[in-house]
Parts: C-alpha cells; sequence; structure tokens
C-alpha cells in the first residue's frame, strides 16, 4: 500500500506525518478531539516519498503563512474562511514544480488572492441570507501591530467595513496596493486583469475608499482614551457621559447572527445609541467583566459574562468621539479572540 504526507496542524504546531494510504485520524494525529477546523487540520499531499521536496515547500509556504493569511482576512473580513482559504493555497502549492518559480511570496500571493476572490462571491451569498447586521470576525493581534499604523489602520473594524462597500476585484486590488505594496503588474497577474485596468481599479477603489474611511490618523492613547470614557459611562449607565463622548452622527451595530440577542439593524444618532448603552446593553444582574485588549491592530473591550468570552466592542474615533461602535456576539465569531493571531506584511 502507498503512503501519503498530510501537514498536520494542531494548536499552532505544524509537522509532516505519514500514513499508509489513507486519513489521519485524530487519535493518530494527536489532535484534540474538539472540533475546531481553524486549529486543528490535516490536508493530504500525495506525493509519496519525495521528503525532501516537501520540505522545501513547507519551509517557503510556512515562512509566508501570516502574510497569507493577513490578505486572506482583509479581503474577506473572517478568520475560519481565511484559513480554508490558506489550506486551498496550501493544496495547490504542494503541486507546483518550485524550480520554475522565480517569486515564491508573489506566486503565493497570486494563489491566495485567487482562492479569496472565489471565497468572497460565495461569502457575499451568504451575508444575504444573515440574520442582522453582519460584522467581520474580530481578531485578537499582538502588540507589535499597532506599531505599524497602515496595517492596524488596514484591519481596524471601521475600515474592514468600509472594504464591504468594494466590488470583489476592487476590494482585492485595494488590499494588495495600499496594504501590501505590491506593484500593478503582480496585482494584475493575481486577479487576472492588464495593468492599465489594474491601475484604473486601484483609483476607483481608492477614491470609494477615501470618500468612507475615517479621516485622520487616530494614535492609539487617543482612543484607548475615548474607549476608557465609554466604557465607565456604560459600566455607570450614565447618560450624560454617554452623550458626552459620542459624535452626534455615531452609528451602533451588533452582531449576533441569529444566536444571541443583538440590533436587528443600525441605530444612529447620539441620543438613540446613548439611550440603547444607558439601559439594554449593560445587563446589571449579570457577572459581567469587561478589560481593554488588542482587538484587531487597536484597543477594543473584551467582554465576559461569568467568565465566559461574550462578545468584543470596537469603536471608530475621529476627533476624539466615537463615530461608530461594533459589538460582535455571534459565538461563531469569537474563536480568534481567546489566543493571539500573528499578522504581517
Amino acid at each position: 500500500m502507498g503512503h501519503r504526507w498530510w501537514l498536520l496542524r494542531s494548536g499552532g504546531q505544524r509537522r509532516l506525518v505519514r500514513v499508509a494510504g489513507r486519513r489521519l485520524n485524530r487519535k493518530e494525529s494527536g489532535m484534540s478531539q474538539r472540533s475546531d477546523r481553524t486549529t486543528d487540520t490535516a490536508e493530504p499531499l500525495d506525493r509519496g516519498d519525495r521528503v525532501d521536496f516537501m520540505d522545501s515547500a513547507t519551509e517557503v509556504f510556512v515562512a509566508h503563512r501570516n502574510l497569507l493569511f493577513t490578505v486572506a482576512y482583509e479581503m474577506l473580513g473572517s478568520a475560519a474562511d481565511a484559513e480554508d482559504v490558506l489550506q486551498e493555497t496550501w493544496l495547490r502549492w504542494v503541486g507546483v514544480d518550485l524550480a520554475t518559480v522565480r517569486e515564491k511570496r508573489a506566486y503565493l500571493v497570486r494563489i491566495v488572492t485567487r482562492q479569496a476572490l472565489d471565497r468572497l462571491r460565495a461569502l457575499d451569498r451568504r451575508k444575504e441570507s444573515y440574520v442582522g447586521p453582519w460584522l467581520p470576525e474580530p481578531l485578537l493581534t499582538t502588540p507589535d501591530v499597532a506599531e505599524d499604523v497602515e496595517l492596524a489602520d488596514s484591519m481596524s473594524m471601521a475600515m474592514l467595513l468600509v472594504l464591504e462597500t468594494l466590488a470583489p476585484i476592487e476590494r482585492a486590488v485595494f488590499v494588495l496596493r495600499e496594504v501590501f505594496d505590491l506593484d500593478y503588474d503582480e496585482i494584475a497577474d493575481a486577479v487576472d486583469k492588464t495593468s492599465a485596468a489594474t491601475r484604473q481599479i486601484a483609483y476607483r477603489a481608492r477614491a470609494h475608499v477615501a470618500a468612507r474611511r475615517p479621516r485622520g490618523v487616530v494614535s492609539p492613547a487617543e482612543t484607548r482614551a475615548a474607549l476608557g470614557a465609554f466604557q465607565r459611562a456604560v459600566e455607570n449607565g450614565d447618560l450624560q457621559s454617554l452623550l458626552d463622548i459620542l459624535a452626534p452622527d455615531v452609528v451602533a451595530l451588533s452582531d449576533g447572527g441569529g444566536i444571541k440577542h443583538a440590533l436587528l439593524r443600525p441605530v444612529v444618532g447620539a441620543g438613540n445609541v446613548a439611550r440603547l448603552l444607558a439601559v439594554g446593553w449593560w445587563k446589571r444582574d449579570a457577572q459581567r467583566s469587561v478589560e481593554v485588549a488588542q482587538i484587531n491592530g487597536g484597543p477594543g473591550l473584551l467582554v465576559r459574562v461569568n467568565g465566559e468570552i461574550d462578545g468584543v466592542l470596537a469603536v471608530r474615533v475621529e476627533n476624539g468621539y466615537i463615530t461608530g461602535a461594533y459589538h460582535v456576539r455571534n459565538p461563531e465569531k469569537l474563536s480568534r479572540v481567546e489566543r493571539e493571531t500573528a499578522v504581517s506584511r
């Protein structure tokens, strides 16, 4: 019976294992019994005994994995879907003759972009039947992400929501050009367009984003200050303090996915949002705790009820006022706030 190689990813560790012509079960692979497609996966590498080839392919892929995840996540706004895209990318990568690939990073980015575009179109169809507002899946990011201002801004909940308003190709071109600084020829290869067409798409996407993105650069310290004032006002049910920190045109969104109680539509205006938060969001009969955490490259609030993660709150701050409040409660979107996710560009 022939042997097959599998790439096993479990608890952040990666290793190649070989079994006789069949899929590993969880006991053989050492994987936990808990089902978690983002942390415990094994994918087939039907390459017989070409260990040297597999070691080389694995080394290159792992070296660029954080970058590839970040590209996919910024295109999709979903960590779970980004992980699936990485697995699909890996399966295609191991079928490539590495000797023919001159720029391996660019080649991998091209694969992940095409896979993410396919997944993005499917994700758009899922959003059409989603219960209530759809918000990006929050990530608990490492502290160093905030030091890269452009990366942190591009990953913020506010920016990801702006990217949601772009067409799939526009989103891909904008992310690859503005965030990862790829040249137009590389982007054209990734999205299967001419370089001239890619430049036009980039121009339109840039103008679209500029009209909707937060104006001015807000430091993490400013965001923390506004977030702290917001937290204190909500904890105390202080309507006036909320009115003092909320912008007149503030928008509040919450995402429960039909699983947890959440707003079914946006709430707009300081008065409406303040009243909602002062009397509705903070249930005083629950054992609730709130801590500041690094969410998507900036300060956010991690909310626990009876010790269990109940939600994440991120805010958009402009000129010292909160202009957007984004509350994610859908439990299917909270698995990536239990541990840090490494991102890079």
